[in-house]
């Protein structure tokens, strides 16, 4: 698989340029955000596989689905992209396209995710005052991911990145269990 997201990262990179410069980041976010989920069906995959399907064919059926099952008009712009993928054979990097669109978007906007792992559900309070310091520390807009896990017992663990930082009863019970059989 990382040779796709390789192989996807320059397309992403051309497309988000592209889509910056115009201001039509939304737009095209959607749009392989839309395409991602045509071109992971296994009909579509045949499709794509066929070889006696010649690429212009590919790229009229992906933009006629989007069309019809979207509110979203496909424009001039992105078809010329999807006929460069199609022409390339690289239809089906779609998925890893749309997954460097959207770090690249972020990045563009400052925005970090934060993974916040707590026994108990955050208050708004709480909410606040860990986005704000993460902000704060990272310079950035942080859109804060929460889920519960009862087995920290108290306190949260929050992972920005490959940074984690464990501040859980249960992290905290494991380091002194090391501490004493070492």
């Amino acid at each position: 698989m990382a040779e796709l997201s390789t192989l996807a990262r320059p397309y992403a990179k051309a497309a988000f340029d592209y889509a910056n410069e115009n201001g039509v980041i939304n737009e095209w976010e959607t749009f392989f955000n839309n395409a991602k989920q045509v071109v992971e069906n296994d009909n579509f995959k045949e499709l794509l596989s066929n070889p006696a399907i010649f690429a212009k064919q590919k790229v009229n059926t992906l933009v006629e689905l989007l069309n019809s099952s979207t509110d979203v008009e496909v424009s001039p712009q992105l078809n010329n992209f999807v006929t460069q993928l199609a022409d390339n054979e690289r239809l089906a990097l779609i998925p890893q396209i749309d997954t460097h669109f959207k770090d690249l978007k972020a990045k563009a906007l400052k925005q970090i995710d934060a993974y916040v792992t707590t026994a108990y559900p955050l208050t708004d309070k709480q909410r606040t005052e860990i986005q704000t310091k993460l902000a704060a520390s990272m310079n950035a807009t942080i859109i804060l991911h929460e889920e519960v896990d009862s087995s920290l017992i108290a306190g949260a663990t929050i992972k920005v990145g490959d940074k984690v930082v464990d501040d859980s009863v249960r992290g905290k019970l494991k380091q002194l269990k090391t501490q004493l059989t070492a």
